[in-house]
């Protein structure tokens, strides 16, 4: 993982827009003279623009360079930096190190200079130049000390042991709706690893917009009952961690690859989980969690089996999404589900249903195909 240093102000802002960037200042900061006007001639950090208009600038570079440097730096450049951060997976030491070699020199070549690097691998961090090396890794003894916990696009990276963490720091609020929201706001959680926990916390808020409680109204006693205990269970999440990389160390290379996704609903809310089963050349599988979403049901009532249909669709945008996104050649998806409601409004070819209905089906059979969905049962489906 990487970082471009000080990103905005290495682009340039042409002549003809600098007037929308004027500001009043002294000239040299000297107050007893008048205040004069001044233009940014660089990008700056808060305006809207600065983000898509830096990472033009770095596609661009890429574009510029395509025939210096091999393909699969130019893709990580396009693919792999979410507007400043770099990350990105490498199968061995060897062609990480080219790697950031490759993508320092390719950054450079634009005027962006790549640093605060960091690795779970230690032969990898001794290879960097001290002064491009995160600041927490320049006093370490790679030999001897422990690496630390860094923050990855707002996750909790243990690097020593290569899983994610969570960080509980929840401030005593007020117990109002507005000190609530604060509380289960404050738990970043991208991925879903804690929707499971996180969806009774929103089942509660929404309880309370039902019952008309105004945000610094002191939430009922059952409610707060069921808060607190909510609270006293969240610091367990200290101790939980996931693995990162979804494939075990010394598995080999995957001859077969495939998305699971399931969907489950019920009255308080719905979701949808896809993991990922693999398998190598020694016929060993190893199936790993991807992504969950859980989400609490309309306060408009809705009946069960359209909950079930709209975690169906809720499946369908997961699994699109992560072909996408995943750098695998993988098979057919399998899509479970333990509704026979939802399995026969897929399969129906005569029927026609209300739009509700009629609109979700639409969706799901423009995406897949009936013979991808699959029957699961209750207790076995991991999204229930």
């Amino acid at each position: 993982m990487g970082d471009v240093q000080a990103m905005f102000h290495q682009v340039k802002v042409p002549k003809g827009d600098r007037d929308f960037l004027r500001f009043l200042w002294w000239p040299a900061a000297d107050l007893t003279k008048d205040v004069a006007e001044f233009r940014m001639t660089v990008h700056l950090f808060g305006a809207t623009s600065s983000p898509s208009c830096a990472i033009f600038a770095l596609r661009k570079t890429a574009d510029d360079n395509q025939g210096n440097f091999p393909a699969e730096v130019i893709q990580a450049v396009k693919e792999n930096f979410y507007v400043d951060d770099c990350l990105k997976s490498m199968a061995s030491e060897e062609e990480a190190v080219q790697m950031v070699k490759h993508l320092t020199a390719l950054c450079q070549r634009g005027g962006f200079t790549l640093t605060k690097w960091i690795s779970n691998n230690r032969t990898i961090l001794q290879t960097l130049p001290e002064e491009h090396k995160a600041k927490d890794l320049r006093e370490l003894n790679l030999d001897r000390d422990k690496l630390p916990v860094e923050r990855a696009l707002g996750l909790q990276w243990c690097i020593e042991t290569d899983s994610f963490k969570f960080k509980m720091e929840t401030h005593q609020r007020s117990c109002t709706r507005r000190g609530m929201l604060s509380v289960s706001s404050s738990v970043f959680d991208p991925i879903g690893f804690l929707a499971p926990v996180l969806l009774p916390a929103k089942t509660m808020l929404q309880e309370l917009c039902r019952r008309n409680f105004g945000w610094d109204e002191t939430v009922p006693q059952d409610i707060l009952h069921h808060w607190t205990r909510w609270l006293e269970e969240l610091d367990m999440l200290s101790e939980f961690k996931i693995e990162r990389c979804m494939k075990p160390k010394d598995f080999g290379n995957i001859v077969h690859a495939q998305l699971h996704n399931f969907s489950d609903a019920s009255e308080s809310g719905y979701g949808a989980v896809t993991y990922i089963r693999m398998q190598n050349n020694r016929n060993d599988s190893h199936v790993a969690f991807l992504i969950g979403k859980a989400k609490v049901t309309p306060l408009k009532a809705v009946t069960i089996p359209r909950l079930e249909l709209t975690a169906a669709v809720l499946a369908v945008r997961i699994d699109l999404m992560l072909k996408t996104e995943l750098r695998l050649p993988l098979q057919e998806s399998v899509f479970w589900t333990d509704s026979t409601s939802v399995l026969k409004d897929i399969m129906n070819e005569d029927k026609r249903f209300h739009t509700f209905v009629a609109n979700r089906v639409s969706a799901i059979r423009a995406a897949t195909k009936t013979s991808q969905w699959r029957y699961v049962n209750t207790k076995e489906n991991p999204s229930g």
